[in-house]
């Protein structure tokens, strides 16, 4: 889905010092967050901080995956009419009834 017109967001071509990305780099991945929304995060910070952040800034994006629309729920299997009595539990690969253990021999 493209956002609405006016609201896209724009592609800023930066060049930092290496020792200053790889700071940038470390500190977002401890917030678990990519370097491209640490820098916009500090930014927004930075522009509220000094009172010049614009009153109507689109919120910055959700990470992970996107919300469900609607409840996906599987298609229920029709009940179990079959007068079949249940299995009896087996006693490991050799497929043999298991019995319950009698008293102490």
């Amino acid at each position: 889905m493209t956002p609405p017109e006016g609201r896209q967001r724009k592609q800023v071509l930066l060049r930092l010092d290496p020792g200053v990305y790889e700071a940038l780099a470390r500190w977002a991945a401890d917030e678990l967050r990519s370097a491209n929304s640490q820098i916009e995060f500090l930014l927004r910070k930075a522009l509220s901080d000094a009172g010049r952040l614009p009153s109507a800034p689109a919120p910055l994006p959700r990470r992970g995956r996107p919300p469900k629309t609607a409840p996906r729920t599987a298609p229920s299997a029709p009940p179990n009419t079959a007068q079949d009595p249940p299995e009896a539990p087996t006693d490991g690969p050799s497929g043999r009834p298991r019995t319950p253990p009698g008293p102490p021999k």
